[in-house]
């Protein structure tokens, strides 16, 4: 009888991205609010991720499925920033004068929609309520290119931001049109070039493919365009059309040559000069590790903790994972945002969405977290943090090897490019049974 590792590459590759284990769809409300004194009382806090979501973009891409709402009305931003401030001072009488950040990220939605105001007032109430961050560790910013000025970036460098990434998604305008993406092309030159004049540490550059009308000569074009800002890392991300999206309401699919025009891309990034960290990241080989050159702790995300702040964010901690509820839709996720908003601090002082993960599924997020990137999954970390023997738990890891997929020595077992390029394969089928019922069973809005 064929394994279910087997079944599953009978099937198309893009099963699945696993980001993040468990999906929002497997969080569940609490039967009772949990204290945040409580969630992080066991926690080691002294290297922690601070995830600031901000969901409010200029217009809605036809693939997106993020919790985003577009062109916000009247004082929606400023009243969502108070509710931030709310949150940050909670969060930080919860986690006391132990917490240590090493790593911060803004998100969306667009983080650059904010203005020079909004984002001061922002980064002022961090301060005040988390100490100086991000100040002092590398911290991420998203933007679109709609939405920068020099006088954005300017500010974003004066507060300690170290990497912008950007949204491209392609470089040719047939492309973005057929994506749902109406922007500017001279525009998002005019962008690359203020951001690699401001002098970050890091600059990012997400591209997409799987258009319909997309080639791997078109598809190499972009990358090829993207080089010539010299990013230091890029993301190469396979379209999926999710429920909600504006292409699933008009019956648009993905391309099934998607693999074809991974490894169009991924030969020619390495051609060029990019190493694989991951299926979707490429850094190129003169930039640093995201660990090199650190003062501080080592942020690892198989083990430490994440902070996440706004409407959409999550919080992990090793057995609690909470956010606010998840939508898609635009009527959804503006009832979402409005009860942030009307949330009293009291409110935001306990967890009430979310997932309480057994002993077998912190193994599993551990599992896909190493297993998916290049440096693969070494048995001592997997014996260190859960006393217990990989192979021994997970036997069914043996059929990757067995599948072609892996290469397995006495220190780790590693992924190889024909399971690097599999990895949306690889990680749904390591989903245990209980959240992928809990993720079919969730009703989306």
């Amino acid at each position: 009888m064929p394994s279910t590792l087997q079944k599953r590459l009978l099937d198309q590759p893009y099963q699945g991205y696993a980001y993040a284990y468990p999906h929002k769809m497997a969080y569940r409300h609490f039967p009772d609010p949990i204290p945040l004194q409580e969630v992080w009382r066991d926690e080691d806090k002294s290297s922690l991720y601070l995830y600031v979501h901000l969901p409010f973009c200029e217009m809605r891409c036809g693939f997106c499925n993020l919790f985003t709402t577009t062109n916000p009305k009247d004082d929606l931003v400023s009243r969502y920033l108070k509710a931030v401030d709310l949150q940050l001072a909670s969060t930080g009488e919860a986690l006391g004068d132990s917490m240590r950040f090493s790593r911060g990220a803004f998100g969306g939605g667009t983080p650059s929609f904010l203005s020079v105001d909004e984002l001061n007032a922002l980064f002022e109430s961090i301060n005040r309520h988390l100490g100086p961050t991000p100040a002092g560790m590398p911290a991420s910013f998203e933007l679109s290119p709609a939405t920068v000025t020099k006088e954005k970036l300017q500010l974003l460098k004066a507060r300690g931001i170290t990497r912008l990434s950007i949204g491209v998604q392609s470089f040719l305008h047939e492309e973005t049109k057929v994506l749902g993406r109406p922007q500017s092309i001279p525009q998002v030159h005019d962008t690359l070039t203020l951001m690699r004049q401001a002098g970050f540490p890091v600059m990012n550059i997400d591209l997409i493919y799987g258009a319909e009308i997309q080639t791997p000569e078109s598809w190499v074009e972009s990358i090829r365009m993207a080089l010539k800002y010299q990013p230091e890392e890029l993301y190469l991300y396979p379209l999926y059309v999710r429920p909600l999206t504006g292409l699933e309401k008009i019956g648009r699919t993905p391309a099934d040559h998607r693999l074809e025009l991974f490894r169009a891309g991924r030969d020619y990034l390495r051609e060029n000069g990019y190493r694989q960290i991951s299926m979707r990241l490429f850094r190129k080989e003169s930039a640093p590790d995201e660990n090199d050159s650190l003062e501080g702790p080592v942020y690892c995300c198989q083990e430490d903790g994440m902070v996440g702040i706004g409407a959409g964010a999550r919080s992990y901690t090793n057995d609690i994972h909470y956010c606010t509820e998840y939508a898609v839709g635009r009527s959804g996720i503006q009832e979402i945002i409005d009860d942030y908003i009307g949330r009293s601090r009291d409110d935001h002082s306990h967890a009430v969405f979310g997932c309480r993960l057994s002993e077998e599924e912190q193994r599993r997020r551990f599992i896909m977290k190493s297993l998916l990137r290049a440096e693969g999954l070494s048995f001592a970390d997997y014996d260190s943090q859960f006393n217990g023997a990989l192979l021994s738990d997970f036997p069914e890891l043996l059929d990757l090897k067995t599948e072609g997929l892996a290469s397995l020595s006495d220190l780790k077992i590693e992924l190889n490019d024909a399971g690097i390029e599999r990895s949306d394969t690889i990680g749904p089928w390591l989903f245990s049974t209980e959240m992928t019922t809990r993720m079919e069973h969730y009703e989306l809005t």
